[in-house]
């Protein structure tokens, strides 16, 4: 597949249900991720569009996407909770030329504006969206705004996010995952600084009806989709979660809709 092949598994019709399952390297235990391959099947049972994962899980559990419309998507950013004051900088662990012998479609990495490690993590995506330029591999930038040294322009109602979104436009992401920023009209001015998807995140485990309501604001303002891990994973039952977030991002449908459709 070349890369707009590859786009179009991922986000059919240009929208996406992205679950990422790579919190296990950074904090583990964690809840919901003890038994990885039975939450792997119920994300594809579920039909999300991508397993957002590292690659030591990709190459051992890619093989169950096979016949399905999931694909799996390799995060290539690490760092442990052990790790004290460099715990927010993200180290690379790999390297594009592995994507496709471990299952994977495409790479992830992120960046976290404004810590002290910023410098290195952008210049480890920008190696990575070479070598993905060269090879017709998308790339997933997960650009976030937090860190001591954040410098918020005056007047910047995103509070950073828009700025986030940007970089993981500029330095050559082919998707960006952004953050909700409490309201429509300064998560417009977000999804409208850039001209690739963006995917709102989780955040924190929150009330699922709270979180499904958050998602269908988010996509009537401009986000592509989800890319969203704990608010799936940690609840008690991640597939309907995810028919549910399905059925905002691919089909319209209400928060109150998608959660009548799946009982929640």
């Amino acid at each position: 597949m070349n890369k707009s092949e590859r786009l179009e598994h991922l986000l059919p019709n240009g929208r996406g249900v992205w679950i990422p399952i790579d919190h296990g390297m950074s904090d583990y235990p964690t809840q919901g991720l003890e038994d990885i391959e039975n939450l792997i099947r119920q994300l594809i049972s579920a039909g999300v569009n991508a397993i957002v994962a590292q690659k030591g899980v990709v190459g051992r559990y890619s093989h169950l996407c096979n016949g399905s419309n999931t694909n799996m998507v390799i995060h290539f950013s690490a760092s442990t909770r052990h790790g004290g004051a460099d715990a927010s900088r993200k180290v690379s662990v790999g390297q594009a030329s592995e994507v496709e012998s471990r299952g994977g479609v495409a790479a992830s990495a992120q960046v976290n504006i404004g810590s002290e490690g910023e410098a290195s993590m952008l210049e480890a995506m920008g190696e990575l969206t070479t070598q993905c330029h060269h090879l017709g591999i998308p790339v997933l930038g997960m650009i976030y705004a937090r860190g001591p040294n954040l410098d918020i322009v005056e007047g910047d109602e995103t509070k950073g996010v828009a700025h986030a979104a940007r970089v993981a436009f500029e330095i050559g992401c082919d998707v960006g995952k952004t953050t909700w920023t409490g309201d429509e009209v300064s998560f417009s001015q977000v999804t409208s600084a850039v001209p690739i998807p963006l995917l709102v995140a989780g955040g924190a485990k929150t009330n699922t009806r709270e979180m499904l309501t958050m998602v269908e604001k988010a996509v009537q303002h401009g986000a592509a989709g989800v890319c969203m891990g704990r608010q799936v994973f940690a609840h008690h039952s991640p597939e309907s979660v995810a028919k549910a977030l399905m059925k905002i991002v691919h089909e319209g449908a209400t928060a109150e809709e998608a959660m009548a459709s799946v009982e929640l």
